[in-house]
């Protein structure tokens, strides 16, 4: 994986945080401590692909990135219609008798006074 580059805190070239880079035709660049598979970012998930090790090589490059920013896709609306559903009543600690429903696909559930 790739990073990109900030200043470090010493004022020389090595980055502070490890995050994925989408070139596939040099290598990875970490921080200090830091694997070539880490980014520091919790919510980037990475995978592998084919390298440009022709182009790595021409640039004189004995390593080469493998690793890219996976691109996540466009939320869509998911179908509803098959979701199995349960309602019951039930009493809550206070007495309050409610009707609850509750979906078993996604373990929602809802509340609501009767």
């Amino acid at each position: 994986m790739a990073t990109r580059k900030t200043s470090s805190k010493s004022g020389g070239d090595l980055p502070e945080e490890t995050r994925l880079d989408a070139h596939t035709d040099a290598p990875s660049t970490t921080a200090p401590g830091d694997g070539p598979a880490d980014t520091t970012d919790p919510a980037e998930r990475a995978t592998s692909v084919t390298p440009d090790k022709g182009a790595a090589a021409q640039a004189g490059h004995g390593t080469v990135n493998t690793v890219v920013p996976l691109s996540t896709p466009e939320t869509e609306e998911r179908d509803t219609s098959k979701d199995r559903i349960e309602t019951y009543r039930a009493t809550r600690p206070d007495g309050t008798e409610v009707e609850v429903t509750h979906n078993l696909e996604t373990g929602e559930s809802t509340a609501k006074a009767v």
